[in-house]
């Protein structure tokens, strides 16, 4: 691509951006190649735009021009495009000038900005996001203010600087309106952006879950295939808009598939299609994708194999397929994806492999595996439990769980949002989305490939390097339920869905078995809930004595929630009677019916009938299920076993790799009119139904808690101005990998930001360690710090409590005979601190997640466990205290045993200012403060230690835009 600057072609400024319908465009950099396309666009501008550009009539573009508007520096004068197709749909340019408003060059901080849309185009966001992009530009470029000329009738454009969220002025001079934005940003530009970032992503979602027309590209003309089998699935699952089969093998005379008319291309469809499911060889896929998007098709959903799951030549033909797809405005979901489901009465769309779709409920369903999806999909269907939505990402290549959880977020057949995740491609940004969406209602998430530390086959997405357990601390801080195995996915899931959340962790357990009952009191302790003692009912009782059990303990106001367990009945010859289920089912709907909201699991042991009637008590399902031999529900035809859907849930089903139990059973959620009660879950075992429950208590105090976050609060004596200062100071001694401060450096540091740390002295010898005691004055401790001794005062590194120069001289000699020269150990002398619990704080940067902030009991023990707490900077006064709190070994800090409780306050303090100096400065990649001895009254930091490099690039922040992989 030829440019006509003396600056390279700045290509990190080319972005794929959702417009406001969902559709997707191409943001780039204008060109001297661009002429023709320039002037191809202007032609197709109105009048009165043009009007509004110029300020007077401009039919066409001179060639002076044309080469003005192509050729640019890309410092003083730049020009971006936003294209479809290859082709111009709007363009924005600025010129820097002076404070008279004439051409300048830096150090000039000011330009002037001009759009032009294309009338067909206006109305999609494109010169918001435009505004976005060329403001990022601008600033990187050093200019802080952009001036616009705007004529008073181009309300449209007057709008779109007003709503950007900019600080602004405006006058009106001599028949126009002069606006000023700064564009340093704000709260308000980021809370703008982001909600049209929310809106745009959710909207292109909606158009792949509820398309008017769906193609299936790959059809075969016998029964069988995959595309086949899509085509089936579509019709049988009753889809309300208009299906068409396309095959370029097709002969010309054939005009119906399976009684929808039948094409040999897209282009050949007399509509224009909304939704094309494509399952043709991959090297066929790009002709498809063309034809596709040459002919106005909304989305794709790619079920086609053999991309980046096979190795580097198919991922780049996965990012092409991408790249071809987003050029037309196309999203993809894909590629070896297993196909979506929509259950909306107004869709009904199975565009996936599954013969059955599942009853219509108020789950939304993703999975990043088509496996795991198979599994789910099939056991959800075998418990009853009814889905809003459902989602095989397969690569995830470009639609991910990021879309969905924008699209879930205010859809309103959704009540619980169920994720299975392999990798997350942009953690910021899910963590912030998830923490938004939990908010209002349950994200349940499982994630796959936890330990391997790199993204599984077919993923190409960054891989962070962070501990699973770290991710695990800082999804639960945005609110999202982690659980570990698919199994306590569904059993969370289904309980969340079908029951209201606990006001607290008081448990009632009341049943017919005192075993049982203890089973689940001690599950209940293990869980961290409070259980109320048992209730017996002995094994006589009757589903009468059940109802008015439960009736009365959900009156009770010293419990929070109903455990229900239940054994089969015994004869009086012995003979057990399991077939009174469903009447013991009744009497339980019927109390919780009539009783207060609270969340009621039942735990049974072979009850014949009893799971059933409850799931069957809100079953949505408006017919009853296929048979087994149904002839419509033919699947031999699809070739790879790997994709075979499940058999049809009548059938006994074959055990699951996935883990997921067919002991559940589980009524679909009843509408939102219906009684909680009628969707009561039922868990074959205690610890699977009172693990559910706790995950929904500990959810439920999380959301009472959200409801009045903590707050980030101001320290009067840190000196930020003078840490920007001295932080830009140290970077030009450092080189671009960066490196870490010297003591005197690190403690000067964090003295700008209140935190004090206790200066050592080196001691390279006996002379110097007593000449260093009597400035510090006795006691004093002296230990090594070596990198194999710091911080390891259980190998002996450390002496304390030294009272006078006899000890330290016999100390200082105790360690240099144990352990080595003074030269390899390096000792220091150190002031004594005032006994109390040592701690770890520690905050560090991760290019993926951002800035984490971590807490701990120092010690090998400590270290050993894992015992260490997380928190996403910047922290809020509510999240030191829980981070404190989260610990196991946190009882320490707290008198255990007798021991006096230290002074977390303090403690609490310490990590604020840790995470407001990491905040403040992103160039403070690494601290780590160890040991932070905390006494009664006060903490000392005994050691520090602060890493500076460049800021690393930030990706949740800027414009909106796609991810590229």
């Amino acid at each position: 691509m030829q440019t006509s600057s003396d600056h390279a072609y700045p290509d990190h400024w080319e972005a794929d951006v959702v417009l406001r319908d969902g559709a997707t465009a191409h943001i780039r950099p204008i060109t001297t190649d661009d002429a023709e396309r320039l002037v191809s666009f202007y032609e197709q501008v109105s009048d009165e735009s043009k009007y509004y550009r110029f300020f007077a009539p401009y039919p066409r573009l001179s060639d002076k021009d044309v080469h003005r508007f192509t050729h640019h520096d890309y410092v003083d004068r730049v020009g971006l495009a936003v294209t479809v197709g290859g082709e111009f749909i709007a363009t924005v340019r600025y010129d820097r000038i002076n404070a008279d408003g004439r051409p300048a060059t830096t150090p000039a901080d000011e330009a002037e900005v001009a759009f032009l849309v294309q009338d067909a185009h206006q109305g999609r966001g494109v010169a918001s996001a435009l505004l976005e992009h060329i403001a990022e530009v601008a600033r990187e470029r050093g200019i802080r203010r952009f001036a616009a000329e705007v004529l008073p009738a181009n309300n449209k454009m007057i709008k779109v600087f007003r709503d950007a969220g900019y600080t602004q002025k405006r006058s009106f001079e001599d028949g126009s309106v002069h606006l000023t934005l700064d564009l340093e940003p704000t709260a308000e530009s980021l809370a703008v952006q982001r909600g049209r970032e929310q809106r745009a992503e959710a909207r292109s979602v909606q158009r792949l879950l509820a398309p008017g027309s769906v193609a299936v590209i790959g059809t075969g003309r016998a029964t069988g295939g995959v595309g086949r089998t899509v085509l089936r699935n579509l019709l049988n699952a009753g889809f309300t808009g208009r299906t068409y089969a396309v095959n370029t093998a097709f002969p010309e005379d054939l005009t119906e598939v399976d009684g929808v008319p039948a094409h040999r291309s897209v282009g050949e469809i007399e509509e224009t299609v909304d939704l094309a499911v494509v399952a043709v060889p991959a090297e066929r896929v790009p002709e498809v994708v063309a034809d596709c998007g040459e002919h106005g098709v909304q989305g794709l959903v790619v079920l086609t194999a053999g991309y980046a799951e096979s190795g580097a030549a198919g991922l780049e033909l996965q990012r092409e397929l991408v790249r071809l797809a987003r050029s037309y405005g196309m999203r993809v979901i894909g590629p070896n994806s297993f196909g979506i489901i929509s259950t909306s009465d107004t869709v009904r769309l199975n565009a996936s492999l599954a013969p059955e779709a599942p009853a219509p409920g108020r789950i939304g369903l993703f999975t990043q595996s088509g496996a795991i999806g198979i599994a789910l999909l099939s056991g959800l269907h075998r418990r009853g439990a009814g889905l809003s939505s459902f989602i095989s990402s397969g690569n995830r290549a470009d639609v991910s769980g990021n879309d969905f959880l924008q699209y879930w977020y205010e859809d309103p057949d959704t009540d619980v949002v169920l994720l299975y995740l392999e990798s997350i491609g942009n953690p910021r940004k899910f963590t912030r989305l998830a923490r938004r969406t939990a908010a209002v209602k349950p994200v349940v998430v499982v994630k796959g490939a936890r330990h391997s530390g790199s993204a599984p086959p077919g993923h190409a997405v960054p891989v962070t390097r962070i501990p699973d357990a770290t991710v695990g601390a800082l999804l639960r801080q945005a609110g999202v339920i982690r659980v570990d195995t698919v199994t306590e996915l569904v059993d969370a899931g289904l309980l969340l869905a079908g029951q209201p959340l606990p006001a607290g962790p008081r448990v009632a357990i009341l049943g017919n078995s005192e075993s049982l009952g203890l089973l689940t009191y001690d599950a209940c302790l293990a869980e961290g809930l409070r259980p109320l003692r048992p209730r017996d009912l002995t094994t006589a009782a009757t589903p009468v004595d059940f109802r008015a059990a439960l009736a009365e303990a959900l009156l009770d106001k010293s419990c929070d929630a109903v455990v229900v367990t239940a054994i089969p009945w015994v004869g009086e010859n012995g003979v057990t009677e399991s077939g009174d289920g469903e009447v013991l089912a009744a009497a339980l709907r019927e109390a919780a019916t009539t009783a207060p909201a609270k969340p009621v699991a039942v735990v049974h042991v072979e009850i014949g009938g009893l799971a059933e009637a409850l799931a069957a008590a809100s079953s949505t399902r408006t017919g009853p299920a296929p048979k087994a031999d149904d002839p419509k529900d033919d699947t031999r035809g699809v070739p790879d076993a790997a994709a075979r859907p499940p058999a049809a849930p009548t059938r006994p089903p074959a055990p699951s790799t996935a883990g997921v139990s067919a002991a559940v059973r589980y009524a679909a959620p009843a509408p939102a009119s219906a009684p909680h009660a009628a969707r009561i879950p039922a868990y074959p075992a205690a610890e699977r139904a009172v693990r559910a429950l706790s995950e929904a208590v500990k959810y439920a105090q999380w959301r009472r808690e959200a409801a009045e976050p903590g707050k980030v609060p101001e320290y009067e004596d840190i000196d930020e101005v003078g840490a920007a200062a001295r932080i830009e100071s140290l970077l030009g001694g450092i080189s671009d990998r960066g490196g870490t401060l010297d003591p005197a450096a690190a403690r000067e540091l964090l003295g700008r930001y209140g935190i004090c740390v206790r200066p050592t002295h080196p001691a390279p010898g006996p002379d110097a360690a007593v000449a260093a005691a009597a400035r510090l004055g006795y006691p004093v401790a002296l230990k090594t710090t070596a990198p194999h001794l710091r911080h390891r005062a259980d190998l002996g590194g450390v002496r304390l409590d030294l009272a006078n120069e006899e000890q330290l001289r016999q100390a200082y000699r105790e360690l240099t005979d144990a352990f080595g020269k003074p030269a390899e150990l390096q000792p220091v002398v150190q002031s004594m601190a005032p006994r109390g619990v040592d701690t770890v704080v520690r905050a560090a940067i991760d290019p993926a997640v951002g800035a984490v902030l971590s807490f701990g009991l120092a010690g090998a023990a400590s270290e050993l466990l894992g015992d260490t707490a997380h928190r996403l900077v910047p922290a809020t006064d509510r999240d030191a205290a829980e981070l404190i709190r989260s610990i196991r070994t946190a009882p320490l800090l707290f008198g255990w045993r007798g021991s006096a409780p230290v002074d977390t306050p303090a403690l609490e303090e310490l990590l604020l200012r840790v995470s407001r100096l990491v905040d403040d400065h992103p160039e403070v990649v690494a601290i780590s403060l160890e040991p932070v001895v905390v006494a009664q009254r006060g903490l000392s930091v005994l050691g520090a230690s602060v890493r500076l490099a460049p800021p690393p690039a930030r990706t949740d922040l800027g414009p909106r835009r796609l991810p590229s992989y």
